[in-house]
């Protein structure tokens, strides 16, 4: 993967990231969200040659950009020849943010993952000893007799979509899920000791994803990672599954983990920017 087109993302993977055409960037729009970016928590207050400077921009194109932003609302000019953001900028991100819930938030980015990544993509979160679908986009498995349309339960000990929620728990936490409910092998390769189970929670925990193969269902293999808070909690799980006859397991993990974990981190930052507006929504 080129390292100029990928971002660092939970679990020591990549996300890729897609650069855009120059034929189809409008550069002066480009400029001013240059502008807009050079403030941090660390740089709320600045002056139009700082912010030429943060931007990488001349001077010149950096007053005009800042005289236009202030125009739009955008930027505040202070008494002392500085500029900060405006809380129009902070109204815009949380009508963003807030207008839809996390299924609602997470279906464009599924749609874009299948199925040139995956024959299937979820969401879902835990309830009590289960996994509940929230939304499911999915093309080639009809094959397979397998339900997994919003609404519908599965245990999160068989589950790479649990292992990845579960993961995130304290100890005490996994032990009572999991002894909650009765497990039973759905294949011949489903965890269902509870010392294996905790043991392979701590290896999803250190490599930030979960990998399933034919442990939930015979022919499937599923990446999964998890939707966390601002505290560290899962709050919700992506996962994308295959078609075992698609690739091998090695290979597909390796093309499928940096999305299923970009798409975790994008909601995950929604989750946390919206200040708990955003959530998983009510569990049908």
């Amino acid at each position: 993967m080129d390292p100029e087109t990928a971002e660092p993302v939970p679990g020591g993977m990549a996300a890729p990231r897609t650069k855009p055409d120059p034929k189809n960037m409008v550069a002066s729009v480009a400029k001013a969200f240059s502008v807009l970016q050079g403030f941090t928590a660390d740089r709320q207050a600045m002056t139009v040659s700082e912010l030429a400077a943060c931007a990488g921009l001349d001077r010149g194109t950096t007053f005009r950009l800042i005289h236009t932003l202030v125009a739009l609302g955008y930027l505040n000019p202070e008494p002392v020849r500085k500029f900060r953001l405006s809380l129009k900028c902070l109204e815009l991100g949380f009508l963003a943010l807030s207008a839809l819930d996390l299924r609602a938030h997470a279906a464009p980015l599924l749609r874009t993952l299948v199925p040139g990544i995956a024959d299937a993509a979820s969401l879902g979160t835990l309830d009590g000893a289960d996994v509940v679908y929230l939304e499911r986009v999915h093309s080639g498995l009809s094959r397979h007799d397998v339900d997994r349309r919003p609404g519908r339960r599965i245990r999160a000990y068989g589950a790479a979509l649990g292992h990845a929620m579960l993961a995130w728990l304290p100890e005490s936490e996994q032990v009572a899920v999991l002894e909650s409910a009765e497990r039973v092998k759905l294949s011949e390769r489903t965890l269902t000791d509870l010392d294996a189970l905790l043991a392979r929670l701590r290896e999803v925990r250190v490599c930030g994803f979960a990998v399933s193969d034919g442990e939930n269902a015979y022919g499937l293999r599923t990446v999964a990672a998890p939707v966390l808070d601002a505290t560290g909690r899962p709050v919700a799980g992506v996962s994308l599954t295959i078609d075992a006859g698609r690739l091998p397991t090695a290979a597909f993990v390796a093309e499928a983990a940096p999305h299923a974990l970009a798409t975790a981190g994008s909601l995950a930052r929604a989750i946390q920017l919206s200040a708990g507006a955003i959530g998983a929504g009510p569990v049908r």
